[in-house]
């Protein structure tokens, strides 16, 4: 397995790593151990995870599962989504980060984070004080290293730009949904991410999993997968449009070789801002199948070629 800098940092991660979304919500307790075993032992030892996943009970499951494991592991979290009802139970203010960091911690069974991230920017308090909250958890020892998630590149510069005049802390990282499918990023944030040094964290990188060709023109969504449970999305990707592209991006992988999988994030990994792309998995062969993209390289011509396709198809 390949391994990058996580931004401009000197901390070393897989090339591909999990999110861990589906814990607590889609797989239970012993489902979860299985998935992260078979990914400490395929390298992808880089585990995305939220206080919101699975309503708390993503962190807990792998709190559990990671026990006399915490030193092959590195454990991503976030905080900042709505936890309660109560009017400091979101948002990145310093009251809500200092309690959020102290539960993540009790959850995942360990004494500290490797990157803590912002889940979304929060307008309704300062930057100053999220990144002096953020930096002092650092100072405490309680997180490694600190990043972001939904930002736009605007939001990015402000607040490293607020970091670097106080001398605190700044995000490493910036975690965007990214994707064949989902160009946006390379407008504004993959630039501000290689001007300011932030390594690229892609997640949905198979496009909620159109990208992997599991699902069929016609035959609507199969029982378990993850846009069978958000209709809303499975309308808006299962469009004849979008299986038009499917269709010739499937021809493209099988001249040369490929696996959806394996294109699909090789193509991610061209990007040299990518540090490392989020790939969920429900199963051990799902981990194995990650895993061998990780290892896989698509040329400069290749990549050319891909990115005339998806522009031919609006992407």
């Amino acid at each position: 397995m390949e391994h990058r800098l996580l931004g401009n940092s000197g901390l070393k991660v897989p090339a591909v790593g999990l999110g861990c979304n589906n814990f607590g919500g889609r797989l239970d307790p012993k489902e979860t151990a299985l998935v992260l075993n078979e990914c400490i032992e395929e390298g992808l030892n880089f585990f995305d995870t939220a206080n919101v996943y699975g309503g708390g009970l993503s962190e807990d499951y792998m709190g559990k599962a990671l026990k006399g494991k915490r030193h092959e592991v590195l454990i991503a979290t976030k905080a900042g989504m709505s936890v309660g009802d109560g009017p400091n139970e979101s948002g990145s203010s310093r009251k809500h980060l200092m309690q959020q960091i102290d539960v993540s911690l009790s959850r995942l069974q360990t004494d500290y984070i490797d990157l803590y991230q912002i889940h979304r920017h929060d307008p309704n308090t300062p930057v100053e004080e999220t990144m002096r909250a953020l930096d002092d958890l650092v100072a405490q020892g309680k997180v490694r290293y600190i990043g972001c998630s939904n930002y736009a590149a605007w939001q990015i510069a402000e607040s490293n730009g607020v970091a670097n005049n106080l001398n605190l802390q700044p995000f490493v990282t910036v975690q965007p949904e990214y994707s064949m499918m989902k160009r946006d990023v390379e407008k504004e944030i993959s630039p501000a991410a290689a001007k300011l040094g932030l390594g690229i964290l892609p997640y949905f990188p198979l496009a909620s999993g159109f990208l992997t060709g599991k699902y069929k023109r016609g035959a609507g969504t199969p029982d378990g997968t993850r846009l069978a449970g958000n209709q809303q999305r499975a309308d808006a990707t299962l469009t004849s449009s979008n299986f038009d592209l499917l269709e010739k991006l499937e021809d493209f992988a099988s001249q040369r070789g490929y696996s959806m999988v394996e294109l699909a994030i090789a193509w991610l990994l061209a990007n040299p801002s990518v540090s490392c792309v989020i790939a969920g998995a429900t199963k051990p062969e799902q981990v194995k199948a990650n895993a061998k993209a990780g290892d896989c390289q698509i040329t400069v011509e290749e990549k050319a070629e891909l990115d005339a396709i998806l522009e031919e198809h609006g992407f």
